[in-house]
């Protein structure tokens, strides 16, 4: 791959990159008073135009929701174009991530029966531009047809022209059975990081610590719902058809360490993995699975985000701007989420992923 191609496409992104929320700006939205004063302090910000556009159909809460979406939407795209053209197959396949996050969105509205009113603002989508940027596939309007769908018979009949219908389609006996999503959106999981890992096959030879990152996500998903069962008590044979393949711990690792018999011992049984033990003394007074979704959050940046900077002259500096600028969205989330439930400052400034 030309590396040429890379530092002119790392100069931009570099440029693009200076636009981040300082510190500074990160604590006055903490000091905020609730999610209309958010927006209000992102407006002099680079959400400005989003806000801007999205003000007058939509207030308060969820303004900022669509606010991160569409801005979400743009940096994708700017991200994709300064792309060149050996490594665009890899940031798509990694950016086809919202698609899978619009499709498990509307299956879940569609099975709880809400109105599309209370689902389209939450979708990564902005008009004329593709909803996930995977490769261009579910534009904008295409998404509202398959959001108009009656039930989720209907949406999964309108994705088999993508390669999700056809994997949901597999699945569609057993949610129609029990009425349980659950193996159709592992199936989705699956399916999307599969396809990743085999993306980043390519030539370079600098593509390994990215593959270690995403194999890191998968066992922080897949150590999540080891936690969430838990909590729930659910049984074994459950608990394995939600685990997805392709991560460091293999799935008889995972329900071997399923076997513990509560949280805390689930947490004894990772640490040489993960470090958690912080994370489980705060779980105890939060009750909140979210302290152990941060702690595995802050991990991976640690040991993989970090350092996909340091090599400067690939796709690496390409995934490290998508990825902090998705830390961005997650931590203005956290925060309105703190103001919404009252939570302390200090609490929230916990959450958040600041280097």
């Amino acid at each position: 791959m030309p590396t040429s191609q890379y530092a002119s496409s790392f100069g931009r992104l570099q440029a693009i990159s200076l636009n981040l929320l300082s510190k500074e700006v990160m604590q006055n939205l903490m000091k905020a008073k609730d999610e209309v004063d958010m927006v209000k302090a992102l407006e002099s910000t680079w959400y400005k135009p989003e806000i801007e556009k999205a003000a007058s159909i939509f207030k308060e809460s969820e303004l900022l929701e669509v606010a991160l979406n569409r801005h979400l939407v743009y940096i994708n795209k700017t991200a994709l174009e300064a792309t060149p053209f050996n490594g665009k197959s890899a940031i798509r396949a990694y950016l086809s991530k919202w698609d899978i996050y619009n499709i498990e969105l509307i299956l879940s509205a569609k099975s709880m029966g809400r109105p599309i009113s209370e689902t389209e603002s939450f979708l990564v989508s902005s008009r004329n531009v593709p909803a996930g940027i995977s490769a261009g596939n579910i534009s904008h309007d295409e998404m509202k047809i398959i959001l108009s769908q009656t039930g989720v018979d209907g949406v999964v009949n309108q994705l088999v022209k993508y390669n999700y219908g056809t994997i949901l389609m597999q699945h569609l006996e057993t949610y129609q059975n029990n009425g349980n999503l659950g193996p159709m959106m592992s199936a989705l999981q699956t399916f999307y990081y599969r396809n990743l890992l085999e993306s980043l096959k390519f030539f370079q030879g600098d593509e390994g610590l990215i593959r270690d990152f995403i194999r890191a996500e998968i066992d922080k998903k897949n150590v999540l719902s080891l936690l969430k069962a838990k909590e729930s008590d659910l049984d074994k044979e459950i608990v394995s058809k939600h685990l997805i393949e392709g991560g460091k711990m293999t799935k008889n690792e995972l329900l071997d360490v399923y076997n513990a018999k509560d949280v805390s011992e689930i947490v004894g049984r990772v640490e040489n993995r993960f470090m958690l033990v912080n994370a489980l003394a705060q779980y105890k007074k939060s009750n909140s699975l979210i302290d152990f979704e941060v702690a595995l959050d802050k991990f991976i940046n640690s040991e993989y985000v970090k350092k996909l900077k340091n090599i400067a002259l690939s796709i690496g500096t390409i995934f490290y701007f998508i990825i902090n600028t998705e830390h961005e969205r997650e931590n203005i989330k956290r925060i309105a989420y703190g103001k919404r439930y009252n939570l302390s400052a200090d609490y929230i400034n916990s959450l958040l992923l600041i280097e």
